[in-house]
């Protein structure tokens, strides 16, 4: 008889990995590929409205889409300007004509850069744009980079001195324009921009960077206490029952289901100190000093983007609980009456023992998202006044996208991330570790 072979299994702790690596994978896609790229970028003087830093550069790189053009028209004044200049001014420009040769054929001599100057020309010819990275910049030899650049600043400020003691007024604007134009040209070699943690020093420095964390934090701690404490309220509320029940559970989560933005702007206009009903009442409760309060001043930019969020997340917070809340036995309550234990006696040794792990998973999401707050902030105050309510997510989109320095932008995201791993770590590690106390080895 034959013997049946078994095929290829895996036991149970394989089984296991099997089952999460595609979600591994995602998670290493999705999270950590853009944080790296973060990290990458954090390591570089990177600006997007910066020529000679809007590319990553690990060592020296020439432009040669302006090199060319410049190369071209520099030629083309010198050579009209040594025909108009006296004769020690026409041996100056000769000799900066044959140095200027000289760094152009060095620079010609590799036989890649030759092949792509002559592309570029060809498109700079018939007034097309270099639109690939690829052709428009060369990596080149440090030193020459260094000695080039030199050498053409060099000529630059000769010329300009040359410009000084010219009488003729046109030609002394004329040499000033070669001048000019020989400067440019030293920019289009681009030294590299690799700085490596200058940045992360930079923002350890940084009184701005400290007060959006703190900021932040504030907002964090305040908002979560808030809406956990409303939110229990809400959920004890809504999970007896009573007559409307569906309807007061679907009304209370609209303000979860609205739009950040869409609430952000409508706050906006409630907090408004001329026409905004809410900044009116709370002046006429004595609760704030005066209607213009809430938008104008620090404490009163905090206050509002707290009230508001606390307004749109409680909901959900209370929903959370809700499901904690639907999971406990009935029973107990029933025993625990049986026991002549009052309600006050009932919510803290049993409601609340039995929703910790409910709790902690609702602390967690909402600390997380809280911390990473940005468009709450971003339309309601714009993280002022005077940057009073600056989160480290507006201050990371100010200097990315604003500013468009990637290099100093990517160092805040990094921080916003490091900071978030940090609080899911507590979370996981100090305070939710009894969510996994009865798990399998």
């Amino acid at each position: 008889m034959k013997k049946n072979k078994r095929g290829f299994q895996l036991n149970e702790k394989q089984l296991g990995y099997a089952m999460v690596l595609p979600s591994l994978i995602l998670v290493c896609i999705v999270v950590l590929w853009p944080v790296a790229q973060s990290f990458w970028n954090s390591l570089f003087d990177y600006r997007l409205n910066d020529p000679n830093r809007s590319e990553l550069m690990l060592s020296a790189n020439i432009d040669l889409e302006r090199y060319v053009d410049n190369h071209y028209y520099l030629n083309s004044q010198l050579d009209d300007l040594a025909t108009k200049v006296d004769s020690d001014a026409t041996a100056k420009i000769e000799e900066m004509k044959v140095g200027i040769s000289h760094q152009h054929e060095q620079l010609l001599a590799d036989e890649e850069t030759k092949q792509k100057v002559e592309k570029v020309d060809e498109l700079l010819m018939s007034y097309q744009p270099v639109t690939d990275s690829e052709l428009k910049y060369q990596k080149i030899y440090n030193d020459f980079a260094n000695r080039y650049r030199d050498e053409l600043l060099h000529y630059q400020a000769s010329l300009m001195e040359i410009a000084e003691v010219t009488a003729d007024e046109n030609l002394s604007q004329s040499i000033e324009q070669t001048a000019d134009l020989t400067g440019a040209t030293s920019e289009t070699i681009l030294q590299s921009n690799f700085i490596g943690f200058k940045n992360y020093g930079k923002y350890l420095q940084d009184s701005r960077m400290w007060g959006a964390l703190w900021n932040t934090t504030f907002f964090t701690v305040i908002t979560v206490a808030l809406e956990l404490v409303i939110g229990v309220c809400i959920a004890l509320l809504i999970n007896r029952a009573f007559k409307g029940r569906g309807i007061i559970r679907a009304s209370v989560l609209i303000p979860w289901a609205i739009p950040t933005a869409v609430a952000a702007m409508m706050w906006g206009f409630l907090f408004d100190g001329q026409s905004g009903i809410v900044a009116h009442y709370l002046e006429a409760l004595h609760i704030i000093p005066d209607a213009s309060w809430l938008l104008s001043t620090s404490d009163g930019g905090m206050f509002s983007i707290i009230l508001a969020d606390v307004w749109k997340t409680t909901p959900y917070m209370a929903l959370l609980i809700l499901a904690g809340l639907q999971t406990i036995p009935q029973s107990l309550y029933e025993a625990s009456d049986v026991d002549g234990a009052n309600k006050f006696q009932q919510f803290w040794k049993i409601t609340l023992p039995l929703l910790k792990s409910s709790i902690l998973v609702a602390l967690l999401f909402r600390t997380l998202d809280a911390f990473r707050v940005f468009d709450l902030i971003y339309v309601l105050t714009g993280g002022g006044p005077a940057n009073a309510t600056e989160s480290i997510s507006v201050y990371a989109y100010k200097t990315l996208f604003a500013q468009q320095n990637f290099g100093e932008g990517s160092v805040l995201s990094v921080i916003v991330f490091l900071c978030v791993a940090i609080i899911s770590f507590i979370y996981v590690k100090l305070i939710g570790s009894d969510l996994f106390a009865g798990r399998t080895k």
